[in-house]
């Protein structure tokens, strides 16, 4: 009876979110392995070692994606605060793990690592959610409303950029203000008090550490140093150049021959590129713009204003993250390192991004009453 009667109150989730990530996951199992049976071959001495671990995070993300399709996102209201108490404690305890690749992200327990700032991303959004909702018209205030939002997710930014990663701490202030602004924030108080703020914060970051300002110079002119600094973005360029329009076919790509570092992690929209060509590249991109439609499609049609900032902010995530991945790889801003989201080689991001998919769709479900 009780099952009779979650399923009387939830309708059908959107499919258009749900096909765009499968698409999107599918595209990045094959890639994934595409690009790295070179390099796999070369260090473990097995062209599939990436592809099998895909495929296991792949299979883990999807089951957690379908459950959470059926877990009430209400019920986050109740989990928020015990997430908002372990994260930072998980956020600090990487400072006790050995570095991976020069540094500090991750919790390393045998052959399984997790990275603590995937899952803050997210329980900033879930805090931003469920504070914005309770202060109701105080959002409009911005001691009451907005400043304690800011000083929250700026906490979290901070111990994300203790571990010297710009790009997430980045990431989750960008949505913090999109949250903020949705939310019903004075849009005087974003332009004139904060967004000045976070303008010389980021200045002061770039310039505080010598390995940022050199990636700045570089973005500029790569050439500069194509040895260094400004390597992988020219290897970036190559790949894209060699592929033209239609690409040089499926695992064909000769950048992924040891001279891109790491193709299946972070650069691997390149290698996408050089394979499948504008075509391909443009249809991920249209895939991306679909699902961040989709995405605002079940925010607008949420039942409550809960379940709108939620998705919201889930939608923004996967959004400026493909953005600035992108434009990365061509070269439109500083290399940094975010990975594309759903295709891009990778374990606590894949199963956490695949869970806030769940979410998102189980909002998708919960829209009775709502007309738009």
């Amino acid at each position: 009876m009780r099952k009779k009667r979650l399923k009387s109150k939830m309708g059908e989730i959107d499919y258009g979110v749900f096909y765009s990530v499968c698409i999107l996951l599918a595209i990045g199992v094959v890639m994934v392995y595409s690009a790295s049976s070179y390099y796999a071959m070369f260090n473990e001495g097995d062209s599939t070692y990436y592809l099998k671990k895909q495929l296991v995070w792949s299979v883990a993300g999807i089951v957690s994606m379908v459950f959470m399709m059926s877990f009430d996102y209400h019920k986050f209201k109740k989990i928020t605060p015990y997430l908002l108490l372990i994260t930072p404690v998980l956020l600090i305890a990487v400072h006790f793990f050995p570095s991976v690749n020069g540094a500090k992200r991750w919790i390393v327990l045998g052959p399984l690592s997790f990275q603590p700032s995937e899952l803050a991303k997210y329980v900033v959004v879930l805090f931003l959610a469920l504070s914005i909702d309770l202060k109701g018209d105080n959002i409009k205030k911005f001691t009451k409303g907005v400043l304690p939002c800011l000083l929250i997710a700026g906490l979290f930014s901070g111990l994300v950029l203790a571990q010297k990663n710009l790009s997430i701490a980045t990431i989750i202030m960008i949505v913090t203000l999109i949250m903020i602004f949705v939310g019903g924030a004075d849009i005087k108080d974003l332009f004139y008090k904060i967004a000045p703020v976070l303008g010389i914060a980021v200045v002061g970051f770039i310039f505080g550490e010598s390995y940022r300002l050199r990636r700045l110079m570089n973005f500029t002119n790569p050439w500069k140093d194509p040895a260094g600094d400004g390597y992988q973005l020219i290897q970036s360029f190559y790949s894209l150049g060699a592929g033209g329009l239609n690409g040089l076919g499926l695992g064909q790509s000769r950048q992924k021959t040891l001279y891109m570092p790491e193709p299946h992690n972070d650069f691997i929209f390149a290698i996408i590129g050089e394979e499948v060509g504008l075509i391909g590249c443009l249809f991920i991109i249209s895939l991306f713009i679909f699902f961040i439609w989709r995405g605002i499609n079940v925010a607008m049609k949420a039942k409550d204003s809960y379940g709108t900032l939620l998705a919201v902010g889930i939608t923004s995530i996967i959004a400026v993250q493909a953005i600035i991945n992108i434009a990365v790889v061509t070269g439109s801003m500083p290399v940094t390192g975010v990975p594309m989201p759903f295709i891009s080689y990778g374990g606590s991001s894949l199963v956490i991004n695949m869970i806030a998919m769940g979410i998102l769709l189980n909002i998708s479900r919960q829209t009775e009453g709502k007309e738009i």
